[in-house]
Order: C-alpha cells, then sequence, then structure tokens
C-alpha cells in the first residue's frame, strides 16, 4: 500500500464548530509512566463550563467569565506558533487563560515527501535512518519534535508575559496539555505511522513534566487518522462535535474516542468555543 499524505489544509478547531476501545499501553511503546500522566487529567477540576480561543481569535473579543479555559499554542499547524499567545500581535491569549491554562498543541504526520522538517538523521529519541526515512521510527521522531516546538512556545509567551524568568527551560506550572488530532492536517493513509507520531507528543509532553496529556478530536476523525487504536487508552478525550450544553453532556457518556473516558466535550455558546467538563 502507498503511504499516501494528504494536503495541507488549516484545522477546524476553533473555526467551527465540528460535526475506541480499551487495550495494553505498554504493548504500543508508551510506559507506566506515560500512562500514569495520561489518567491524572480526570476528576480534579472544579466548575462545569469553560472556553478554548486560539490564533482565529487574535485582535478580536475574547469570551469571558468561565471556569477554566484553554489556549491552542499554534497558529493551526505543527511548528507554527500563535502570533497572540504571549505579548506581540495583540491581546495575549495566554494572559486572557492564565498562569494555569490548559494549552492544546496542533498535531500531523506529513511524511517525508511533504515535510521540511521531516527528522532523516535524528538519533534521539528514536533513529531515523536516511535509507528508511518513511519508517514508525521517523514518525515517532517527528511528533516529538513537534511537540517540543509547541512547549517551546508556550515557553516564550510566559517569558514574554513576565511569568517565567528569560532562559526558562520549563514552564512556570505543569500545564494540562491536550493534543489537536483533525483530518484537516497532514496524515499518512498508513494509520500505524500517525499512532507512532502520536505516541512521539505524548512521550515528550510528559518528559517536561505535563500534568496531563489527552487528546482532542471527533470520533469519525479519530477512527480514520488512528484506526481506532488503543494505544492511548489511559488518555483522556476532549470531543468535538455537539453544538448545545446539553449535548455536550451527553457526550460525556462512555470511555470516549481513545478508551480513557471524555473529560471535556465542546459545544458551541455566545459565539466562542465552549467546553463541558465531564
Amino acid at each position: 500500500m502507498t503511504r499516501a499524505a494528504r494536503a495541507v489544509v488549516l484545522p477546524l478547531l476553533l473555526i467551527t464548530v465540528l460535526t475506541g476501545s480499551t487495550g495494553s499501553t505498554a504493548a504500543h511503546g508508551l510506559t507506566g509512566a506515560d500512562a500514569a500522566a495520561g489518567s491524572r487529567v480526570r476528576g480534579d477540576a472544579t466548575g462545569d463550563i469553560g472556553f478554548d480561543i486560539s490564533y482565529p481569535q487574535c485582535g478580536g473579543p475574547f469570551p469571558k467569565n468561565g471556569d477554566f479555559r484553554v489556549v491552542g499554542v499554534n497558529g493551526g499547524l505543527a511548528f507554527r506558533a500563535n502570533p497572540c499567545l504571549g505579548t506581540g500581535n495583540g491581546p495575549s491569549e495566554l494572559q486572557w487563560a492564565g498562569m494555569r491554562a490548559e494549552l492544546y498543541a496542533n498535531t500531523g504526520n506529513p511524511g517525508p515527501e511533504l515535510s521540511s522538517r521531516w527528522p532523516v538523521g535524528q538519533t534521539y529519541p528514536r533513529r531515523c535512518s536516511e535509507a528508511d526515512p518513511d519508517s514508525a521510527a521517523c514518525a515517532f521522531d517527528y511528533g516529538w519534535n513537534a511537540a517540543r516546538h509547541s512547549y517551546k512556545t508556550a515557553i516564550r509567551a510566559y517569558i514574554s508575559l513576565g511569568w517565567a524568568q528569560p532562559g526558562a527551560r520549563r514552564t512556570p506550572v505543569a500545564n494540562r496539555w491536550w493534543l489537536d488530532v483533525e483530518t484537516a492536517n497532514s496524515w499518512r493513509s498508513d494509520t500505524s505511522l500517525n499512532v507512532a507520531a502520536l505516541r512521539g507528543a505524548v512521550r515528550y509532553l510528559n518528559s517536561v513534566g505535563a500534568a496531563s496529556v489527552g487528546f482532542y478530536s471527533a470520533p469519525h476523525m479519530w477512527r480514520e487518522i488512528t484506526g481506532n487504536t488503543d494505544a492511548f487508552a489511559a488518555y483522556p478525550s476532549w470531543v468535538a462535535g455537539a453544538t448545545t450544553r446539553a449535548g455536550a453532556r451527553r457526550r460525556c457518556e462512555g470511555d470516549g474516542f481513545t478508551g480513557g473516558g471524555v473529560v471535556l466535550a465542546q459545544f458551541f455558546a455566545n459565539g466562542f468555543d465552549a467546553d463541558y467538563r465531564c
């Protein structure tokens, strides 16, 4: 089968409202520490309704109130920074969300033919061989590198707001991180390679002490991109697709697309993406 890559299109999260099973994580390359980090998000937050914003809201109004706030660190694609995350292009979205904001990062797996950032020759955390650049090891490195870029983008935003010291290598708090998995980004037709890229992203965020890691997606997107893998059954889901709060509450039922339970369900409220804490 040809490992075809899809064209790059900006993802839908925060632009429009989008319309698994359990299993062993160890068998899929996630350590016990990784799995524990994935599950810590559940049941430790107060307040039911929050909001999420990202680059489409730069220069515009931000939601008011909300029990919690989530901010996208990217400008719609991996390796592209949100221009108003910190100080710079208009009001800071991180300042709106607060020091303890939940953060989300765009993901993808374009492959060596499309990506100028493909990690050929990289030897850590996996060896991406020039002889076999279209491999799971290379995809893992790509996901790791993308998550590292997103994390460093967050650090720079914290520094710009005076919330972290210049030269800091960690965010001042251990944030909750969400990985945005959408079909509008570039993915391979071989879902095992996409899963490898997501594993790399998870592993990086856990390595820097993220409070938790989870996944944002809609069930049909998750199925197309990952083949409904059970590799992330210890990690929570943030489910898209509801248009009302009641609909969001209904999406809290079940194990979510990862198999690790639903923590957030997104819906539309007052012109913004709102989120129900399950």
